[in-house]
């Protein structure tokens, strides 16, 4: 397989602009062929046209009108939740087998965190991408649920002011919603709670996350493990992502079990990992991790996609 499939990046703000860079240096199997915006002095679509990409300031309707798209196979959305429940309709209605790679919390699509269900979802024609602290943390709750049952998981995301753009402030509630229930529905916790902290600290802070799993009693050193293993994993394509001390245990026993809202009183054991992503600075700064993460996952998951979509064709 030598073709790459083309792809659009519609929002052409920070998100947009650094996975287009990403692309352009790292795509094995996807390539760019639009950059979508709506702001016609955005960096983001002068870049792209520096660059030689095709470029519009007219949203998708305006991607529709460029000769590129008839060539285009996955869309990225780095819009917000509102705006990509229409993009997803308005292209689909143009494209019924369009790939959509969605990066709102919109979550038309199932939730995609490529180390824990990237390969389930190779078919779908919408994929979410969580959140940025759902990207950094759920890892960490899978890698417990697959040692022991987790009844709990609570993350909080502490991030850089400066690293919170228009569309990460206008969607923080569909943030807190969207990663909960992904803490669920990808990490198997029976309850699932997500907090996101806007740090205004100067110079700024890269992004630190904690998570906190209430589980059924397991071997410490089995957990332990298997957080290691899928921080490495994670480390795959966000070289940035590590663990910032050895994993932390408390147990909770059932003469003096944890009252927990929504699932009653725990016992057990308590894992506590603390985390930090640093991002590439491909485009943003290193202390923005949250969103370099974000992007790292989109394009790991859309080359997964058209690896197998290419290689269908070729056997077709």
């Amino acid at each position: 397989m030598t073709r790459k499939l083309k792809a659009a990046i519609v929002g052409s703000g920070n998100i947009g602009t650094d996975l287009m860079i990403k692309i352009l240096r790292h795509g094995r199997y996807v390539e760019m062929g639009a950059m979508v915006g709506i702001d016609p002095a955005s960096d983001g679509l002068a870049r792209a046209g520096r660059l030689g990409v095709a470029t519009t300031h007219e949203g998708v309707e305006g991607l529709a009108r460029l000769p590129v798209f008839a060539d285009i196979d996955v869309v990225f959305d780095a819009t917000s939740a509102g705006a990509h429940v229409k993009n997803d309709a308005f292209l689909r209605g143009l494209k019924p087998g369009i790939r959509m790679i969605d990066l709102t919390p919109a979550a038309i699509g199932p939730y995609c965190i490529p180390v824990v269900n990237g390969d389930a979802h190779l078919d779908v024609p919408n994929v979410n991408m969580v959140t940025c602290g759902g990207q950094a943390t759920i890892p960490m709750v899978a890698a417990v649920s697959r040692v022991a049952p987790v009844l709990y998981g609570e993350i909080v995301a502490s991030i850089s002011s400066k690293s919170a753009g228009p569309g990460t402030r206008a969607n923080i509630d569909e943030f807190t919603e969207t990663t909960s229930k992904a803490i669920e529905v990808v990490g198997g916790a029976k309850k699932g709670k997500a907090i996101i902290v806007l740090n205004p600290a100067e110079p700024p802070l890269i992004m630190r996350d904690t998570v906190y799993c209430l589980s059924e009693s397991a071997d410490e050193d089995a957990v332990a493990r298997s957080v290691e293993e899928m921080a490495a994993a994670v480390q795959q394509y966000v070289p940035g992502y590590r663990l910032k001390q050895k994993v932390q245990f408390d147990r909770i026993p059932a003469a003096a079990p944890l009252l927990v809202p929504g699932v009653g009183r725990v016992s057990g054991l308590k894992t506590t990992v603390f985390l930090e992503v640093e991002g590439a600075a491909h485009y943003l700064p290193a202390y923005a991790g949250n969103l370099d993460i974000m992007t790292s996952a989109a394009l790991t998951t859309a080359e997964r996609m058209a690896e197998s979509m290419l290689a269908r064709r070729a056997a077709a």
